[in-house]
Parts: C-alpha cells; sequence; structure tokens
C-alpha cells in the first residue's frame, strides 16, 4: 500500500471514529444532542479562499492548549479544574500533544502543573515559553518534547502579536540554540512575514508557528476584505517556510471552521489550539469538543485531498 492510500484509509478510520461537526451554530440540533451528531454551516466565503493542493498532505496533528482550565482553577486560587486532568481527557479523546504557556506573572499555568505534565501525560508536551533565562532554565530542567518561544508582555490579555525574530536575531539565535542542543524541539510564534520567516530560519528554528490572530478576527466580524487578505499572508508564509525548509504550525483564535478551513494547506502539519476549545467544553464538555476539532480539521484535510 502506497503512502497516499495509507493516509487516506487512515483520515477515513479517524473520520468515522470522531463524528462530523463543524462550526459555530449548528444548522439543526436540539440540548442535549452531542456535538458529534450536530451538523454545522460553514460560511461560503471561508471555502472561497484559494488553496493550492500538492500531490500529497501530510496527516495534521492538533494540539491543545489548557491555559485556560488554569485561569478558572485560579479565579479561586485553588487546585479545580486542574488542567492535568483537562490534558488527559484531551489526548483520549484524539489530542496529539499538550500545549501550556508558563508566563513569567503565572496567571493560569504554574510551575507544579509544567512538572506533573511532563510526568502524567502520555503524548508530547509543547512548553510555550518567552525567550527569558528563568523560562530556559525551566525548559532545561523539565525536558518537553517541544518548546515554543513566544512574546511575552505583563500588561496584556493574551498573547497580542507575533514574536520579532529578526530584531532579536542574536539573543534568540542562543536561546534557540541552548534548546536544540538539549533535544527539545523549538518553534517560534510569528507573523506570517517574510521577514520573520526567513529569520526564523536564521537563527535555526525548525519550526514556526504562523499566528492566526488577526485572520480568525477579520472572519469573525465578518470583514470579508481584510479575512482574505490574511488568508493571503498565511498561504502564502506557509509556503514560503517550507520552502526554507521549515516545519509549520499554525494557531490562536481557531474554531471550528477556521480550522477546517487552515486544514487544507499541505504545509501546515500542526495546530494548537486552547480558548476556543475550553469555551466550548463549558457548554459540551471538552472530550466531545476535542472530538468536533478533530472531526473538522480531518474534513477540511479530506476535502483538500479530494480537490
Amino acid at each position: 500500500m502506497n503512502a497516499s492510500i495509507l493516509l487516506g484509509y487512515t483520515e477515513a478510520i479517524r473520520r468515522r471514529l470522531h463524528g462530523f461537526g463543524c462550526w459555530s451554530q449548528p444548522t439543526y440540533g436540539f440540548r442535549g444532542t452531542p456535538p458529534s451528531a450536530i451538523v454545522y454551516a460553514v460560511p461560503e466565503f471561508i471555502w472561497g479562499m484559494s488553496v493550492t493542493i500538492g500531490p500529497a498532505m501530510p496527516p495534521l496533528r492538533l494540539g491543545v492548549n489548557v491555559d485556560h482550565v488554569a485561569t478558572i482553577r485560579n479565579a479561586r486560587f485553588g487546585h479545580y479544574p486542574d488542567p492535568v486532568r483537562a490534558a488527559k481527557l484531551a489526548i483520549a479523546a484524539g489530542a496529539d500533544s499538550i500545549t501550556a504557556h508558563l508566563r513569567e506573572d503565572r496567571r493560569h499555568i504554574r510551575d507544579d502543573d509544567i512538572a506533573r505534565l511532563k510526568a502524567e501525560i502520555s503524548k508530547p508536551i509543547n512548553f510555550e515559553m518567552a525567550a527569558t533565562d528563568e523560562m530556559v532554565a525551566i525548559a532545561l530542567k523539565t525536558g518537553p518534547h517541544a518548546a515554543c518561544l513566544v512574546p511575552e508582555r505583563r500588561e496584556e490579555r493574551t498573547t497580542e502579536g507575533g514574536l520579532d525574530v529578526a530584531g532579536q536575531h542574536n539573543m534568540l539565535a542562543s536561546v534557540v540554540a541552548r534548546l536544540v542542543d538539549a533535544g527539545i524541539r523549538v518553534s517560534v510564534f510569528i507573523a506570517a512575514e517574510p521577514r520573520q520567516i526567513e529569520s526564523a530560519a536564521r537563527v535555526r528554528a525548525p519550526v514556526i508557528e504562523i499566528h492566526t490572530g488577526p485572520w480568525c478576527d477579520a472572519l469573525g466580524e465578518g470583514r470579508r476584505d481584510a479575512a482574505e487578505a490574511e488568508w493571503r499572508r498565511i498561504r502564502d508564509g506557509a509556503t514560503l517556510a517550507r520552502g526554507l525548509g521549515l516545519e509549520v504550525h499554525a494557531g490562536h483564535g481557531l474554531n471550528y471552521a477556521s480550522a477546517e478551513t487552515i486544514a487544507a494547506l499541505p504545509e501546515i502539519v500542526e495546530l494548537n489550539i486552547g480558548h476556543f476549545l475550553v469555551g466550548e467544553a463549558i457548554f459540551e464538555g471538552l472530550a466531545d469538543v476535542v472530538k468536533v476539532m478533530r472531526a473538522a480539521m480531518d474534513r477540511g484535510r479530506a476535502k483538500a485531498r479530494q480537490a
């Protein structure tokens, strides 16, 4: 069985296991209907965005970010809900990895969460971190599978932009080298701008994660021209990065529909999603929403293969 047939066969099995669901408001359904049994409507203008499909597409991994499980826990300064338990549920439902961002101010994930994730979960940890001496030391001590370097400001509510790799070349090159030498896969969270992508290659980061926030914001606000412009940036940036030999991930602000759409880009091999999943989990349960997200991603990949 050749590789493309095997991938298609695996994809079909996965889709059957995880059901079919897509995005935002259900076209039909009723209270108590499991998400996998609901049919969702995808706006036509999203699928109207052009995608160039190559002869083969690699599998697409789902990384689930558990930061905002910790945000809810920390609202009462207690131990519940437990982000490690959430990580285990997400993995059982189909997540390929778990992302956790240990911020300088410890606003959600705590040091003990990272240690417990490393000790207790069965899938890789993607350790989001600022490129500081403190975080590098924690990463080297913990030894996660992966580390994603992100910009960080105390005043921001969430990560507001991409890392300025071009403007911090020497410092980031040193951090990347230290982490890579320790056997940690390093990614940099950046805007889909040629200058930043080329700089990521120059600092020898093996992976980039494209910041999808501006695209998702434009989609959510119905700004079609802006959404199309951001989509072109993402598509072209992914192509450029792959051409430079970089592995390409994407994340920030993704929901069922945008994840399904971006799944059609063959250069992207991993999506990292958190806030939307935790929000939907309030209504539908974490395991179910992870399954629906997994199905949306698989459906986007499958549609692209059939195009």
